[in-house]
């Protein structure tokens, strides 16, 4: 597993609050909301300005105590309300755990709240922390790998579980940004197989329509960011919708070969690194990936590219047949 640094974590936590009045959960999620915030102008004292709590577990390690069935920390309402509270937003804090596209799906949630009027900005905070719970979990379906995971590589032998905590701000208020470029969000859907409670479609039918629905109203992509596990099943899936799709030639990587799979923070963290992508016009390779193990061949990054990245689509897939698929656009 990727774990976060406790020490460090630790030291630059107690720099703005005790440590001890908070989870380690908490800890992450309120230094990434903070930095991010940091990042713009924009005043969250409004009612037309929502948080989003993203996550699958929470604070399950409480769980762990004696008294742990007893904690209200381990309702994920209970977390969200907290966090709102610290950071002084007036409205009601909004939840959205479904499994490993909670991230993306709380993004697409957050975006087309604002398109329909009902708010101005959108906070976004995903995390997730590795626990005895979690881990036990994932092998019981024998699914985590001996190593560090190879998506899409032909010896790929399963995930590799990681934490993490990251932070997006949606707003309709440009001006209230700091940074030059403005990335656009487009077009999101999410769908489900209604398949099999862990394994995805073999035919990738959900993701497959919901890509299909973006692409029939977006100009050409330059990259694709896919869940990328590095699961037998999950990689060959994805790899049959975005043929399916047309989309096999355009570039395609997976950043969970670096910080493994960060479950309900996962859509947010690689949505950042998407932002970064655009920006900065690089993609980065696929870490762990040397030869292609796909029977539906993709256009895998192998290294490190610099060109120019205009349009982006992140896809998430998850327990439960469930899929979403955003768009990104620069300004």
């Amino acid at each position: 597993a990727s774990l976060a640094d406790t020490f460090r974590l630790t030291e630059l936590f107690s720099q703005i609050y005790n440590p001890s009045d908070f989870t380690r959960f908490e800890q992450m999620a309120i230094l990434s909301v903070t930095a991010a915030l940091s990042e713009t102008a924009l005043d969250i004292s409004n009612d037309r300005t929502l948080f989003i709590l993203s996550t699958t577990k929470g604070n399950i390690n409480l769980l762990e105590g004696d008294s742990g069935r007893k904690d209200p920390g381990l309702y994920l309402w209970h977390s969200a309300k907290r966090l709102g509270e610290l950071f002084k937003f007036r409205t009601d804090p909004v939840v959205i755990s479904n499994a490993c596209i909670s991230g993306l799906q709380a993004v697409i949630a957050g975006s087309r709240l604002i398109r329909a009027g009902y708010y101005d900005n959108v906070v976004v905070n995903g995390t997730d922390i590795i626990t005895e719970f979690v881990v036990s979990g994932f092998n019981s379906f024998k699914s985590l790998s001996t190593g560090p995971c190879r998506p899409f590589d032909i010896s790929r032998d399963g995930l590799s579980l990681g934490e993490g905590s990251g932070t997006i701000i949606l707003t309709n208020n440009h001006s209230c940004l700091k940074q030059d470029a403005c990335i656009m969000v487009g077009e999101g859907y999410s769908s489900n197989d209604a398949n099999h409670i862990s394994g995805p479609s073999r035919t990738g039918e959900g993701l497959f329509l919901t890509v299909d629905r973006i692409i029939r109203k977006t100009p050409a992509i330059d990259f694709i960011s896919a869940h990328g596990t590095g699961t037998l099943y999950n990689d060959e899936m994805e790899a049959i919708a975005l043929t399916r799709a047309g989309l096999h030639e355009v570039p395609v990587n997976s950043f969970k070969g670096y910080w493994g799979h960060t479950l309900g923070a996962a859509g947010v963290i690689e949505l950042v690194m998407c932002l970064h992508t655009m920006r900065n016009n690089v993609l980065l390779k696929t870490e762990g990936y040397n030869i292609s193990g796909l029977k539906n061949n993709l256009n895998i990054v192998d290294r490190v590219i610099y060109r120019e990245v205009k349009n982006c689509l992140k896809i998430a897939s998850g327990f439960g047949g469930c899929n979403a698929a955003l768009y990104l656009h620069r300004a």
